[in-house]
């Protein structure tokens, strides 16, 4: 998550606590973006829809896979305008693998994304929190879980590989999802992938601040899966 601004001095703890109480009296983020973010201007999308912001996600990678990508927003110019404030309109929870950079295959620029990546794209407390954060204060209008074809933290979850360090922790959170793919039809490995990132979506949409900003229709969750080969993202359901 970037640095936050030197005007935005509230703890963690403060900043959700308001966040919260804004959905209780629905306000949202209005309360925060006008008494707390006033640095937070940069119009970049703006009155940009969760339907409308899912379209410019999936436009931007029909343009990468048929290299025809535009390179939007980054220039010199753009970067001294994002340097002031962020408003990304679309935020992704992907998988660390190094063959999926979000902003290259959604053809996006500088500011147009909020990221949070970690092997296997499940959703930690710490990611939970960064993209609650990403949506509720700065405004982002759709987040979509991305796994990817040949996942190797799927893979080793299937195969009840033994790791070390911390690694398997990963392997944990993912091990649900590979029971429940069991016995479908097809290709095992591309059945828990995608359950995987279902199961993502569900536990996202359970937290009390994007499922309230869900009702009011200020966000979209969805789950897409990218073809290694294509460089294609189809969305999951």
């Amino acid at each position: 998550m970037s640095r936050l601004h030197p005007q935005f001095n509230l703890s963690r703890r403060s900043l959700f606590k308001f966040g919260a109480g804004a959905i209780g009296t629905g306000v949202l983020t209005a309360g925060l973006s006008s008494n707390l973010l006033a640095a937070e201007k940069t119009p970049v999308k703006d009155d940009i829809t969760p339907d409308k912001a899912l379209q410019e996600l999936l436009d931007g990678n029909d343009r990468f896979v048929k290299a025809k990508r535009r390179n939007p927003n980054q220039t010199r110019s753009r970067l001294v305008e994002v340097a002031k404030g962020q408003k990304p309109f679309a935020s992704v929870l992907g998988c660390a693998d190094s063959r999926v950079p979000s902003e290259i295959v959604f053809d996006q620029g500088l500011g147009d994304l909020f990221v949070c990546r970690v092997a296997g794209n499940i959703a930690t407390s710490e990611e939970i929190g960064s993209l609650e954060f990403g949506s509720l204060v700065l405004g982002s209008k759709v987040i979509m879980v991305v796994g990817h074809e040949k996942c190797g933290a799927v893979d080793a979850a299937i195969k009840g590989a033994q790791v070390p360090g911390q690694i398997g922790s990963l392997l944990q959170a993912i091990k649900p999802s590979v029971e429940s793919s069991k016995g479908e039809p097809g290709d095992k490995l591309e059945n828990a992938c995608k359950a995987n990132i279902l199961a993502q979506v569900e536990k996202l949409k359970s937290s009390s601040v994007l499922s309230e900003l869900i009702k009011a229709e200020k966000l979209k969750i969805v789950g897409g899966y990218y073809d290694l080969d294509t460089g294609r993202i189809s969305l999951v359901s």
